[in-house]
């Protein structure tokens, strides 16, 4: 069943774009990973003929806005034409489990009334569960794709209007930080694993700078992979988005090693999925964190 639709959502999300080799990647996404299963098999068994139906025949009919003072030109395409699907397709692949992640990495929020860095936080769901749980922080909401920067900067308006003075919505990746610019905590939730090996170091590095010397840095990502079926489902993905958001990124990352070059040290990780995806605190090692 699951074989037979979602090419239809590979094809919506490409707005018309690459329709052979989209459709393609979808379906063998979903069939692969049906396939291969997840445990107590929770895998694709959420995918239904009515629910596609529904998704591919009421695709957006336009764009949300971008915040006010946005840059016009968009820095980055990667997932701008699945930004209205991509949390309902999240949702359906893995359940609660990204966002139960993120839940737990952010337990390593400092008190009181940080300023947050969050890097690449798609549609807004990661920004209001920071300011429930800290209501005075001041936070810098960084994302690459103009229409997720947009939904997040409208999520918040909805949900949390009183605290639109609090959050400055910026168009751009970890290069677009002022060289001034700190941070009391850094939140890097499933974004991480979207860097080629190159460009990993180099972006940590940056974001790295960012950081005031006892902030945490705080990690929900995919963990790697120590079975067969989450093999089978780390390179369904990437395949899957090299396709229909033209991600260069072709395996997971070493995150744990790349953090520890940075002197960070991880507490013990929750994991979640069946040990699939993680949430994690990572505390500098040494006088100025409590990771010594």
């Amino acid at each position: 069943m699951a074989a037979n639709i979602p090419g239809e959502v590979a094809v919506w999300c490409c707005k018309g774009r690459w329709p052979a080799r989209c459709g393609a990647s979808g379906a063998t996404f979903f069939s692969v990973a049906a396939a291969v299963g997840a445990p107590g098999g929770l895998f694709f068994n959420r995918l239904t003929p009515h629910f596609f139906f529904n998704l591919t025949a009421n695709p957006p009919n336009s764009r949300p806005e971008l915040p006010a003072g946005a840059p016009a030109v968009r820095l980055s395409g990667n997932f701008d034409r699945i930004a209205w699907c991509y949390d309902a397709l999240a949702g359906l692949v893995f359940g609660g489990s990204l966002r139960a992640a993120q839940r737990a990495a952010l337990a390593g929020l400092p008190a009181g009334a940080p300023r947050v860095l969050i890097l690449g936080g798609g549609t807004g769901w990661v920004l209001g569960e920071v300011l429930r749980r800290r209501p005075g922080a001041a936070v810098l909401y960084l994302e690459a794709s103009g229409p997720m920067l947009a939904r997040a900067a409208g999520r918040l308006r909805r949900e949390q209007p009183g605290a639109a003075g609090q959050v400055e919505f910026r168009l751009g990746t970890e290069a677009a930080l002022a060289p001034e610019e700190r941070f009391d905590a850094l939140v890097t939730f499933f974004v991480l694993d979207c860097f080629a090996p190159a460009a990993l170091g180099p972006a940590l590095a940056r974001l790295a700078a960012a950081r005031r010397p006892a902030a945490p840095w705080l990690l929900a990502d995919f963990s790697r992979p120590r079975r067969g079926w989450q093999r089978a489902l780390l390179g369904t993905m990437y395949r899957f988005f090299g396709a229909v958001a033209a991600l260069r990124a072709q395996r997971l990352p070493d995150l744990h090693g790349a953090l520890a070059g940075l002197g960070l040290r991880p507490g013990p990780p929750a994991y979640f999925f069946g040990g699939a995806v993680e949430g994690t605190v990572f505390q500098p090692v040494g006088p100025s964190g409590t990771g010594a």
